[in-house]
């Protein structure tokens, strides 16, 4: 969920902009600030264990979007009191609760 955060964060922007992004999520962030997108796609989408890399097709979608910024990754602290990233969270819950009903009206 936070691979299709960001991208759909990143889409909602129009291209060009300075982007501050923020996330709790330590491989995404590490991931373009270590630059490791980059040895993935020179190894063929695979990983320091020459495994494939997971959800290449949202990091692919992800590359695009970042590509069309400057992104600042910023990493919070999760569950940490962060307001902002609290307020994300108590989003996606309330997302998660409202589809489970509309899945359970339409079983």
């Amino acid at each position: 969920m936070e691979l299709l955060a960001a991208i759909e964060g990143l889409a909602a922007i129009p291209s060009g902009k300075r982007v501050l992004l923020h996330s709790d999520s330590a491989y995404i962030v590490n991931c373009f600030r270590e630059r490791w997108w980059e040895r993935w796609q020179k190894n063929g989408w695979k990983n320091a264990q020459k495994k494939p890399v997971a959800n290449r097709d949202l990091w692919e979608r992800l590359l695009a979007e970042a590509q069309r910024h400057d992104v600042v990754w910023c990493k919070v602290a999760g569950h940490a009191g962060d307001p902002l990233n609290e307020r994300v969270d108590a989003l996606a819950r309330g997302a998660i609760a409202t589809l489970g009903a509309q899945l359970g009206r339409d079983a």
